[in-house]
């Protein structure tokens, strides 16, 4: 898989130690609420080490004491300040956290709302330098912006997004999904997720993601082969 996720939370302060205490609560109507419209079907139950970036048109929740976490590329956004009203109305004056991350395009984005305001916002990526810079950086962030993680190979940026992704997960979230675990760090494969199937029932959506491989496909060509 890589490093890739697409995270949203909502909490009562700290998540970190809310992840090992799950309640006994079907969350499927605050799934339906994030995705007004949306057909939502249960579907079997996982773990958060299996993902973190789940497929298309699935959602995963843990529901947790004081906090709920939600695995959904539907919630994740580039830059991430886009993140839609109803979703902090949804959170209620908690704390919102959302963490993206994907290895192929060596893109980061995190960001952090305390009583519905942003307090900080970040985008990085290799292509399109840099999106969202908004608000203070945090503590885990000082080291990169002072130029103390540098990237060993030629790169567009002082620093790997995905290792400032990494900094941030374990910050936010209490676990990496990459390299090496610390010893205080959550084991991610504990975290019970509830499964959700989430299908826009007009099949518009579905369509467009079609459209645009086929799109990508043209574009790169038929596979090539080498021999040596």
């Amino acid at each position: 898989m890589g490093a890739k996720t697409a995270l949203l939370a909502f909490t009562d302060g700290d998540l970190r130690p809310r992840l090992l205490r799950p309640v006994r609560t079907n969350p499927a109507e605050l799934v339906r609420v994030l995705h007004p419209g949306y057909e939502v079907t249960p579907i079997e139950d996982d773990d958060l080490g299996e993902n973190t970036y789940p497929p298309y048109d699935t959602s995963y929740v843990a529901v947790l004491e004081g906090a709920e976490l939600f695995c959904d590329r539907r919630l994740v956004f580039d830059p991430p300040s886009r993140l839609p009203a109803r979703v902090l109305e949804a959170a209620a004056g908690r704390r919102v956290i959302m963490h993206g991350m994907h290895s192929v395009s060596d893109w980061l984005g995190f960001a952090v709302w305390e009583n519905g305001d942003l307090v900080r916002s970040l985008s990085l990526s290799p292509d399109g330098g840099g999106g969202d810079n908004i608000g203070t950086p945090y503590e885990f962030e000082l080291p990169f912006w002072a130029g103390e993680r540098p990237v060993k190979a030629p790169y567009p940026l002082p620093f790997h997004p995905l290792v400032l992704g990494q900094a941030a997960l374990r910050a936010f979230f209490g676990f990496v999904n990459e390299g090496r675990p610390s010893p205080d760090d959550i084991n991610p494969f504990e975290v019970a997720l509830h499964g959700f199937r989430v299908a826009d029932p007009t099949g518009r959506e579905q369509a467009e993601r079609e459209a645009a491989l086929q799109e990508f496909l043209r574009k790169v060509g038929p596979p090539r082969q080498y021999k040596v």
